[in-house]
């Protein structure tokens, strides 16, 4: 026992120190839209970074300082390489040149709504052949309460090592927000949990380098709900104000206006939005997790599964807004129609489309023999996804006059800041906005139907 004992603690107070000093190297399993940017504090922070990924094309152009994600500048890629602090590879073998791996890998559902956990498995089977004595592995993905200890924990001991003992194991959920130049990974507190204390006061040291503030929970299971409770908290709100969008529209009232009134409230009211359905890789498959892992504890989560009902809703409801106003207008149907989607991203300003529901919205129109087309100045085409696979090689028109006189109706999915909307709207002969990306617009009025 006592040479145990003796093993953890030189294991801890090498890493400890590693970490305070600054001398421990990073690998960050994952190079998307939450590891690159992690990376690239890391590096700011006077920490060498090793980034693994599996697509070989993204290796590629980070060696070439080219970049693959929207908001991240060429520049910064330059940057970090420039630093020589960063490398970027395939080969998983170079894990045992790192004393810390952090895993940011996607956690997306199944086609029947369930957690798909097999991203996170194949990294941490990659793993364990690697797993070397006094290696803290930390997982940011979003995930149900329990998959830290229930599959990395498990998977990662069948190499022989004892988690506590020989490697430790800590949870921090990713809070990024792609696109929003107001808060990066510097400006925003970190939550942390270790599978034991001397863990977390690893993984607070680690982030406290690079976060505004870092803020400690009692258990891994405790960090783990905590991002979903921050999603689920978005997900039922969008949910009221997508409600109430259609209350108020029957009553001829817009509420866009009653959010804007509301919000001058100082005081117990925070504004959401409504949209044509939720997409990203967060809100809308967070409560989907919580609800999955609650029927192991024979709980019904019906809240928030209303909620998501509410929002899956929105797509199709979409559609119909616009078969009514297609008939009011011109006295016409979907079929034969010609329709232009503005904005196939999830959410304004980034290339990003995981779970849009402008993609939905796109299929539906195509089964009732609508012609459809997008326009986005993020997304020129349509890569390969596994929901909308029909969608896969799409390309974006170019949005002039000309194109969008051929448009029997243009629908807003997202409200990009690049686009001239007066300039759509002038040449458009009926615009469905879900985004109130037109509320500025003065002329014309009556070709815009909110949605």
């Amino acid at each position: 026992m006592t040479s145990i004992n003796a093993t953890n603690d030189l294991n801890l107070k090498q890493l400890k120190e590693n970490i305070r000093s600054k001398k421990a190297k990073i690998g960050i399993i994952g190079l998307g839209y939450v590891g690159l940017p992690l990376a690239h504090a890391f590096v700011n922070n006077s920490f060498s970074v090793l980034g693994f990924d599996i697509d070989e094309s993204k290796i590629n152009k980070l060696k070439s300082s080219q970049s693959y994600i929207k908001y991240i500048p060429a520049s910064q890629i330059a940057e970090m390489n420039n630093t020589g602090r960063f490398q970027a590879t395939v080969d998983h073998a170079q894990l045992r040149e790192v004393d810390v791996i952090i895993i940011c890998v996607p956690t997306p559902l199944t086609k029947h709504r369930e957690p798909d956990m097999s991203y996170v498995v194949s990294t941490t089977e990659a793993i364990k052949p690697y797993l070397k004595s006094g290696h803290l592995i930390i997982l940011e993905s979003t995930t149900y309460p329990g998959t830290t200890e229930e599959v990395l924990k498990t998977i990662l001991e069948k190499s022989g090592l004892i988690c506590g003992q020989d490697f430790f194991l800590g949870y921090s959920p990713e809070r990024e927000d792609p696109g929003n130049i107001n808060y990066k990974i510097s400006s925003i507190p970190k939550v942390v949990g270790g599978d034991d204390p001397d863990t977390l006061e690893m993984c607070v040291a680690l982030y406290g380098a690079i976060a505004a503030g870092v803020v400690p929970v009692s258990s891994v299971k405790t960090a783990e709900a905590v991002k979903l409770t921050e999603n689920i908290f978005r997900s039922v709100n969008i949910a009221l104000v997508n409600e109430l969008k259609i209350v108020f529209e029957k009553m001829g009232i817009d509420v866009w206006e009653v959010i804007e009134a509301a919000k001058s409230k100082p005081f117990g009211y925070m504004p959401f939005y409504p949209g044509p359905g939720l997409g990203g890789h967060c809100i809308p498959i967070d409560p989907f997790y919580l609800t999955w892992k609650a029927h192991e504890y024979g709980i019904s989560t019906r809240f928030i599964e209303l909620a998501g009902q509410i929002n899956t809703s929105m797509p199709l409801r979409i559609v119909q807004r616009l078969a009514e106003a297609l008939d009011e207008r011109f006295s016409r149907g979907l079929r034969g129609s010609k329709l232009l989607i503005l904005g196939i991203a999830y959410k304004k300003n980034v290339d990003d489309m995981r779970e849009s529901p402008a993609l939905e919205i796109m299929e539906i129109l195509r089964e009732r023999g609508a012609e459809v087309f997008y326009y986005d100045p993020f997304i020129p085409e349509i890569e390969k996804t596994r929901e909308h696979m029909e969608l896969a090689g799409m390309k974006s028109i170019e949005c002039t006059a000309e194109e969008l006189e051929k448009i029997d109706a243009v629908i807003v999915c997202a409200d990009h800041d690049n686009v001239d909307y007066n300039f759509i709207v002038e040449n458009s002969s009926l615009v469905i906005d879900t985004r109130n990306a037109t509320k500025t617009v003065k002329h014309h009025r009556d070709r815009i139907f909110k949605a």
